[in-house]
């Protein structure tokens, strides 16, 4: 049973890191990384697909992307993805690639971007802090049952606030991370 309180408590707090990460992948840095695509949908013979799935993407530089698909007939359905996608990038068509140029970001969109960045790390944050709330209340319960002993009781609510220290740690750390990348011209 206790084991299954911390197994629990830290796959939420995992999740909570997780959704983080991804969240923060979406936030456009003013470099080209090749996740910032992950959202363009495809229609390639009647079906939305993932624009990796139907085309080579690299970038040849830190402002570029270079599209290339791996049948020509889908270069057309991959330029209206990505403008319908409202990525804010131009596609520029050669007939056998798409390039996309990254805008640059100004200091004001900059400090913006930190501020909506902030947000969603405190929602990460929250998050973890749910999950510790849900695991001491477990404990509490079973305390209370007499299920484990009042020492018990202490001494998992202590692993707890732990392993919510750390997790509130990683979360700071990946935020400095972000907005020292946004920040960084």
């Amino acid at each position: 049973m206790i084991e299954e309180i911390k197994k629990d408590a830290t796959s939420s707090m995992e999740q909570a890191i997780s959704s983080l990460i991804e969240e923060l992948k979406k936030v456009r840095t003013g470099r080209a990384n090749v996740s910032m695509l992950d959202s363009v949908k495809v229609n390639y013979y009647g079906a939305l697909n993932p624009l990796n799935q139907v085309a080579s993407v690299s970038c040849p530089d830190s402002r570029t992307f270079v599209i290339a698909p791996w049948e020509a007939a889908v270069l057309k359905d991959i330029q209206a993805a990505i403008l319908k996608s409202n990525l804010g990038m131009a596609p520029q068509n050669d007939g056998k690639v798409i390039r996309l140029k990254v805008p640059e970001l100004t200091e004001e969109r900059r400090k913006d971007m930190v501020k909506s960045i902030k947000k969603t790390v405190e929602d990460a944050r929250i998050s973890v802090r749910q999950a510790r709330k849900e695991a001491n209340d477990v404990i509490k319960k079973a305390q209370k049952d007499k299920d484990i002993g009042e020492d018990d009781e202490k001494v998992l609510l202590t692993k707890i606030q732990e392993l919510t220290d750390s997790y509130i740690k990683k979360i700071d750390g990946i935020s400095e991370d972000k907005e020292k990348e946004l920040l960084t011209i």
